[in-house]
C-alpha cells in the first residue's frame, strides 16, 4: 500500500489507569482519488515511531467496495522495509517486480521484502464486495536493509481455547511458531475473543507490544482500548492480560524488541539519511519518466533499482514533492 503523505499524524495519547500503557488513537488518511478508500493510521506518531521494528500501521474497513472503489494501488516503490498484508474480509491481488503474483485472502499473510528496492501493486479483486484488513510495515536493520527483494506467503493454523481463537502469522505465541522469516525478532497474531473472556498470554519480556483493536472494547492490563486504538505495552512484561466485555473482540497483537536504530521514513521509502531518500526518489522518477512525462503503462517503466511489475498496465504512481525541509530521523 502506498503511503501518500509524510506528515506525522495529529494523534493524541490518552491517559489510562495503567500509566505504562499508552492508548493511541488513529488518524484517518484517504488513499487517493475521488472515491478514496480511507485508512486509519496509528504508526508513526509524533511521540512514537516504532514498536519493535514495526514502523507503519494502516487499518481499514469494513469498506463497501461499490461505494469506495476498493483498493486500486498502482505500481509504486519501496526500500528498506518489509510489507505485511493481513485481511479480515475481501481479496487483493499482489504483483511485484521480483516476479511474484499472489492473492491476499483472510487468514493468510503475505510478506514482501523490499530490501534494496522493489515496486509492486495491490488491487482488490472484482468479486470483492467488502474490504477489511491491515497493511503493516517492518523496518529492516542496517545489516540487512540492502537485501535482495523477496516474498513469502503463509496460512497459519487457527488455534482455539476457552472463548478465544488466534492465528500467529509472525513469530511465536500460544505454542505456535510461524515459518515466515524476518530480519529482527517479531510477533504478529490475530486474536478473537468471545464476550466476557479473559486471556492471559505468555510474552517475551524483551519485546515491546502493540495491541491494534479492530472491533469491540478490550482491556489491555488495566487500560481500555476501543476500535481503531493502538495500545502500547513497554518491555518488561512476561504476561499480557486481555479481557473482552459485552461484545466480541478482534485485535492484532504486534511486538518485537526495541529497534535501536534511527530511520528516515518518507513516502514509501525507509532509509537512514535525507540524502538517501532524495536519491531513491530520483531513481524512481527516472524509471517512470520518458520524454519528460510519466509513462501511462507500467510495462513502459525502464529497468533500474525498482524493476518493472510484470503484468501490470496501470500508470505508475509518481513520487510527491519533497518537503522544504530536511527529513528528520525517527526512533
Amino acid at each position: 500500500m502506498s503511503n501518500l503523505e509524510d506528515k506525522p499524524p495529529e494523534i493524541t495519547c490518552e491517559s489510562t489507569a495503567a500509566p505504562q500503557i499508552e492508548i493511541m488513537s488513529a488518524r484517518e488518511v484517504p488513499l487517493g482519488g475521488l472515491r478514496a478508500m480511507t485508512v486509519r493510521r496509528t504508526l508513526p506518531q509524533r511521540q512514537r515511531s516504532l514498536i519493535g521494528a514495526w514502523c507503519f500501521l494502516d487499518h481499514y474497513g469494513p469498506d463497501p467496495v461499490d461505494d469506495t472503489g476498493g483498493m486500486n494501488v498502482a505500481p509504486h516503490p519501496h526500500t528498506g522495509l518489509q510489507t505485511v498484508s493481513w485481511l479480515f474480509e475481501g481479496e487483493i491481488e499482489h504483483r511485484d517486480s521480483a516476479g511474484n503474483h499472489a492473492m491476499v485472502r483472510p487468514g493468510q499473510v503475505n510478506l514482501m521484502t523490499a530490501g534494496r528496492g522493489i515496486s509492486h501493486s495491490e488491487i482488490s479483486t472484482p468479486g470483492t464486495r467488502t474490504l477489511h484488513g491491515a497493511q503493516l510495515w517492518v523496518a529492516l536493520p542496517e545489516a540487512d536493509r540492502h537485501a535482495a527483494p523477496d516474498f513469502a506467503h503463509h496460512e497459519p493454523p487457527r488455534l482455539t481455547g476457552d472463548g478465544w481463537s488466534a492465528r500467529v502469522f509472525l513469530g511465536s505465541l500460544l505454542g505456535d511458531t510461524s515459518p515466515v522469516s524476518t530480519y529482527t525478532p517479531l510477533l504478529g497474531a490475530e486474536i478473537l475473543l468471545d464476550p466476557d473472556t479473559r486471556l492471559s498470554l505468555d510474552v517475551d519480556p524483551e519485546f515491546e507490544h502493540g495491541v491494534l483493536v479492530d472491533s469491540g472494547l478490550v482491556s489491555v492490563g488495566e487500560a481500555e482500548a476501543k476500535p481503531a486504538d493502538l495500545a502500547y505495552v513497554p518491555t518488561g512484561s512476561e504476561r499480557l492480560e486481555l479481557r473482552s466485555y459485552d461484545e466480541p473482540v478482534r485485535l492484532l497483537l504486534l511486538g518485537g524488541p526495541p529497534f535501536g536504530e534511527p530511520i528516515v521514513m518518507w513516502w514509501n521509502f525507509v532509509g537512514r539519511t535525507h540524502e538517501e531518500i532524495v536519491a531513491f526518489r530520483e531513481e524512481w522518477q527516472d524509471q517512470i519518466t520518458a520524454d519528460g512525462t510519466v509513462v501511462q503503462d507500467s510495462q513502459e517503466v525502464s529497468d533500474g533499482r525498482f524493476g518493472v511489475v510484470a503484468g501490470d498496465h496501470l500508470p505508475p504512481i509518481p513520487a510527491p514533492d519533497l518537503p522544504n525541509a530536511r527529513l528528520r530521523e525517527r526512533r
